[in-house]
């Protein structure tokens, strides 16, 4: 009797490519944003992240709650602190082209919660979040 080898299946979430995965972007504000009007935006919106875009429409970063809700309770805050001067990083993004097991790879070596999916002009066009 010879034994079968069967090797795993990758599972669903890990074939295809960020675009057959990726949620819409949901809300876009600029980044000369305050941070009291964001968690506002983002109440309003009842989300958990918002697209940061500079004056051009590029998208520069993504916020969520959690780091907004931290950078508030903090000591360096003052209702006049911006967003660009709380979501400096500027990245990871995903290309709607991108392999899901490489996305998923960079979002759990990174502990993120969701990366911007942006086109060729650096224009967000979806958002992959962890629960995908």
């Amino acid at each position: 009797m010879t034994l079968a080898h069967y090797l795993p299946r990758p599972s669903d979430s890990t074939r295809g490519t960020v675009a057959e995965a990726m949620d819409a972007p949901g809300p876009q504000v600029w980044d000369d944003m305050t941070v009291e009007v964001a968690l506002s935006v983002m109440a309003s919106a009842r989300t958990g992240h918002l697209i940061v875009c500079d004056e051009d429409g590029r998208c520069t970063s993504l916020v969520t709650l959690a780091q907004l809700t931290a950078f508030r309770d903090g000591c360096t805050y003052t209702d006049q602190v911006r967003l660009r001067e709380v979501a400096r990083d500027g990245g990871p993004f995903a290309s709607p082209m991108t392999k899901m097991a490489e996305a998923q790879h960079i979002m759990c070596h990174r502990r993120l919660t969701a990366v911007p999916v942006l086109d060729e002009h650096g224009c967000a066009v979806g958002v992959l979040t962890r629960s995908r």
